[in-house]
């Protein structure tokens, strides 16, 4: 059992990255040529049919691969074909083209094939393939355990509610009807698929949680991914804080500037209102320099740590990972570090009096590892409150508050002075150095505070702001509005600064090559009120 779930593991792990790759290389191609080419007419994957209701996870591509490989210009999408089947001793164009149709399916089905703890949790996993053809797809897997058997594997086939399934010690297949060719790391997975169809309370399309999902999707999606919460945290032997939402639908799709997935997260709870929403990018943005790597803006953090999207972020994080450290922590580690140094909470000491817009954003230095930050809020009732407070933690930890002029503007600085001594032959003598630990003006009605001088020499230099960079505009032009702001990441600036921070990515980035070769930007967006569902974006900008 553990060598068959080994060996489909590979096989499905090596086919969710071909559906994820395929989907991605093509889509900076599609500016020769019609969208219409590429999007799928439905969004609703018709391989659930077969997946238990009780799957943790399904993922789709809803469009024939062939209809991406035309838009290609390198061949990315033949090579990654010819590597999947290299050791397989099929041909693509002769053995799988001619009756391959629209649907791709992978899921797992079950998160322990004998449901008995004590021996470890054994997945079932399912790959579904829609055919136009039944009598090729059927030769095709004739075909494929044919090659399998002279490779040494022992086949078995067995006759199972009408129909042949065949199978050996590390894969399982099917024919099933008209529709779908069938693959698992399980003969039981194949009879559980066939049962799920003829007993339709038992497969996903008869879920509530899944029903619910299909009508927050687009017309038209190229792929599509459902996930339910609980069962993944099961999987995983994880309890879930604050379980607000039990599952999520992703859905993939082409504009005319890049990729857009849209994602809900869907409960049975009534979910609290969201802040007043924004039609246009905050004018706090125009204090952010354009060579900002990592910008995050919107308006009034006060409720922040109390709202949905809190909540949820609480609970994937904890799903995902397993534990309270996860990818924006890393990702925002100077910030992260100011709260460590300063003793402060962002929460209770910041976001609580932050009523106004406000944009934060990160700047990457060849010469240093950490990027300086920038946090800039529209001033309100509540700012000299908060910076009354922010003066007093500077106090407690030993730092002065001192006024200065930089290129005549007015600025305050918490700095930590220290006295140096310089030996001399009389008497000695010393020196006092000011290290500014923060900066912070006033610019018009918006107050300004940096990690730096220098970076607040660059914000008064007025400069190209990130509201006149044309990526930006771009990208904030493909999200839909109203929304509650963005997280922008220029993906050029901030490479550099994520690999350390986050080390698989490199592994990552080798994976999915042709892709971050052209990636430019990913802009994250939270666009919807719905009583229950949270609904948001992320638009990957890639370069023509």
């Amino acid at each position: 059992m553990v060598n068959r779930q080994s060996s489909f593991f590979g096989f499905i792990v090596a086919g969710a990255i071909a559906l994820v790759l395929i989907a991605i290389a093509g889509f900076w191609f599609f500016t020769r040529t019609p969208v219409t080419l590429v999007t799928s007419t439905t969004s609703q994957p018709g391989a659930a049919i077969f997946v238990s209701k009780l799957s943790p996870v399904m993922v789709s591509l809803l469009t024939n691969p062939d209809r991406l490989q035309a838009l290609e210009r390198e061949g990315e999408i033949s090579k990654i074909k010819t590597s999947l089947l290299a050791k397989s001793g099929i041909d693509y164009q002769k053995d799988i083209q001619p009756w391959l149709g629209n649907e791709i399916t992978l899921a797992v089905t079950t998160t322990d094939l004998d449901r008995d703890s004590a021996n470890g949790q054994q997945p079932g996993y399912l790959m579904a393939l829609a055919t136009n053809k039944q009598d090729k797809s059927r030769e095709f897997v004739e075909l494929l355990f044919s090659k399998r058997v002279l490779a040494g594997a022992n086949l078995d086939t067995e006759e199972y509610q009408g129909v042949k399934v065949l199978y050996d010690s590390q894969l399982a297949a099917a024919v099933v009807g008209d529709g779908f060719v069938l693959f698992a790391n399980s003969p039981s997975v194949v009879k559980d698929a066939i049962n799920n169809v003829q007993a339709p309370d038992l497969n996903l399309t008869s879920s509530p949680q899944y029903q619910k999902a299909l009508q927050q999707l687009p017309e038209a999606s190229l792929a599509v991914a459902f996930l339910n919460f609980p069962i993944i945290a099961q999987w995983q032997g994880l309890e879930l804080p604050e379980p607000t939402y039990d599952s999520e639908i992703v859905s993939l799709g082409l504009n005319s500037k890049g990729l857009l997935a849209e994602t809900s997260f869907l409960t049975t709870s009534e979910l609290t209102q969201a802040a007043t929403p924004l039609t246009k990018p905050v004018e706090a943005l125009q204090y952010i320099p354009a060579s900002a790597g990592l910008a995050i803006s919107g308006a009034n953090l006060s409720n922040l740590a109390d709202s949905d999207l809190a909540k949820f972020w609480t609970q994937i994080k904890t799903a995902i990972s397993g534990s309270e450290t996860d990818v924006i922590s890393r990702l925002v580690q100077p910030l992260t570090e100011v709260q460590k140094t300063w003793g402060m909470n962002f929460n209770q000491d910041i976001f609580s009096w932050v009523k106004g817009e406000y944009a934060i954003a990160l700047l990457p230095r060849t010469t240093q590892v950490l990027p300086d930050w920038i946090f800039v809020v529209e001033k309100t009732e509540e700012l000299p409150e908060g910076i009354a407070k922010l003066d007093a933690i500077a106090s407690a930890k030993g730092l002065s508050s001192n006024t200065l002029s930089l290129d005549k503007q007015q600025i305050s600085a918490w700095t930590e002075l220290t006295a140096k001594k310089t030996a001399a032959k009389d008497q000695p003598s010393f020196t006092i150095e000011a290290t500014a630990q923060g900066i912070h003006t006033t610019l018009d009605n918006y107050e300004i505070f940096t990690s730096d001088l220098a970076t607040m020499d660059e914000v008064l230099a007025g400069k190209k702001s990130l509201l006149d960079n044309r990526n930006f505009q771009n990208s904030v032009a493909a999200i839909p509005q109203p929304n509650q702001g963005y997280v922008y990441l220029d993906w050029a600036k901030s490479q550099g600064v994520l690999e350390r921070q986050i080390p698989v990515l490199k592994l990552i980035e080798v994976l999915g090559k042709p892709f971050f070769n052209r990636l430019r930007s990913l802009t994250v967006s939270n666009y919807s009120s719905e009583t229950n569902a949270l609904k948001g974006g992320i638009f990957l900008q890639l370069q023509e």
